[in-house]
């Protein structure tokens, strides 16, 4: 494991739903404090910060609260994301960036404002990307351009942290959650589709965030059996 005293405070952007959620559940499940920053509150016992990850200001307010309860913060699971599908000169510019802003620049924020703890903990990142972050699609441009940027940043934050922490990018294909919810029928998942459980991808975080360090697991890709966009 990571320390004696388990995985310490890990905070989960977007941890209210999906992923997020499953991650939260599966830290606590581990020994560790899952902190949830969300624009929304699920319900669960968690500790929770009502954080709207494309602000700035809004994220380094709620790490300060977080370290005043919990203490340095362990890790940091860079995991909200949004999307807007359809052609791109249909997008409106405020949606097209918005997508951006929480995606690639919300992981960039986080990471940077809890980078001082997690420098003196030797801590963990990990980023969630997507398998939509090494192949493009129609009417995807603001997530493929999200999650491309991802991928880049996480390597190259991988390399210039290397020996002081732990980075893990992970790649998920798609996942039994209600981010396809409220889309057109063809932007959602076939209905032969076979989906990933969130628990399932959950538990490969745990499995990175658990290493020792200088023991660091760099990718992680994990997709149902017959993802369509993978490899």
């Amino acid at each position: 494991m990571q320390s004696q005293d388990g995985l310490g405070a890990v905070l989960i952007s977007g941890g209210a739903s999906g992923l997020g959620a499953a991650i939260a559940d599966a830290v606590a499940r581990n020994g560790g404090t899952p902190v949830i920053f969300d624009v929304q509150q699920n319900g669960r016992a968690h500790s929770f910060e009502r954080v709207d990850i494309s602000r700035r200001d809004e994220i380094e307010n709620a790490i300060h609260r977080v370290r005043e309860r919990h203490g340095k913060i362990r890790a940091v699971v860079a995991n909200a994301g949004i999307d807007a599908c359809g052609p791109f000169e249909r997008i409106g510019a405020d949606a097209w960036e918005r997508v951006i802003n929480v995606n690639l620049i919300g992981t960039a924020s986080l990471v940077r404002a809890a980078l001082d703890d997690l420098l003196e903990t030797r801590g963990k990142v990990v980023t969630v990307a997507s398998t939509m972050g090494f192949r493009v699609f129609p009417d995807a441009t603001a997530y493929c351009a999200s999650k491309f940027g991802i991928v880049g940043f996480t390597r190259a934050l991988a390399s210039e942290f290397a020996g002081r922490v732990g980075v893990t990018l992970l790649i998920p294909g798609g996942m039994q959650t209600a981010f396809f919810d409220g889309r057109e029928e063809k932007y959602k998942p076939g209905p032969d589709a076979r989906l990933n459980r969130p628990d399932d991808v959950a538990n490969a975080v745990i499995f990175a965030l658990s290493q020792p360090p200088g023991c660091e697991v760099r990718e992680l890709v994990i997709t149902p059996s017959k993802e369509a966009s993978w490899p």
